[in-house]
């Protein structure tokens, strides 16, 4: 489990085609990475991966064809800016929402423009995830958990406060960029329990 507060802004520094998949390497950046371990989890713009590999400025995770095809994983090219967490420890604040990394689906950006010392970005998302996103409820962006401003049937707006566009990889974002979107926990489970009951 992740909480959508970015520690670090990584890069990909390579991708290998692995038997039909593909192990990304990554350099962490300022992710604290000194007590790291293999097997454990890190959240790559809002992905759970596992480590498999390690030194002390780079991971290596394996991305199956699912999550190749599923997110924008797939289509990073070499040097793109990656939002790092690792998995929270039951001991840790929960500062943003209880987010699994586990992407819905694939939104773009629409606009994004300044509010004051903010901005305001607007998302597409995919017609099926609209059910799940709520005003004032939370989201997952690209692994950067937001409060929703305003939805509708196709998209849905945020608010960056300064801190978070200097601090993840949306100060690198443009309009017509794909994102990852997870939506919130609570919302998929009581949409499944409304539909078996």
């Amino acid at each position: 489990m992740f909480t959508g507060i970015i520690e670090a802004v990584g890069r990909l520094a390579g991708t290998e085609a692995r038997g039909g998949d593909a192990r990304l390497r990554i350099h962490v950046g300022t992710l604290p990475f000194a007590d790291a371990k293999l097997g454990e989890s890190v959240a790559v713009n809002g992905v759970c991966l596992t480590v498999v590999a390690f030194d002390a400025e780079h991971f290596e995770a394996d991305a199956s064809n699912e999550t190749l095809a599923l997110t924008t994983l797939g289509g990073l090219r070499e040097g793109a800016p990656l939002n790092l967490e690792r998995a929270m420890l039951p001991t840790d604040r929960l500062g943003g929402h209880l987010v699994s990394g586990h992407v819905d689906g694939v939104g773009r950006v629409l606009e994004a423009r300044e509010d004051a010392r903010a901005q305001r970005w607007r998302f597409a998302m995919p017609p099926a995830l609209a059910k799940y996103v709520a005003q004032k409820g939370s989201i997952c962006v690209d692994g950067v958990s937001l409060t929703v401003n305003a939805v509708d049937d196709a998209a849905f707006e945020v608010a960056l406060v300064p801190h978070t566009v200097a601090h993840t990889a949306f100060s690198a974002t443009r309009v017509g960029d794909p994102v990852n979107l997870e939506v919130d926990l609570v919302a998929r489970y009581l949409e499944r329990l409304r539909s078996v009951s």
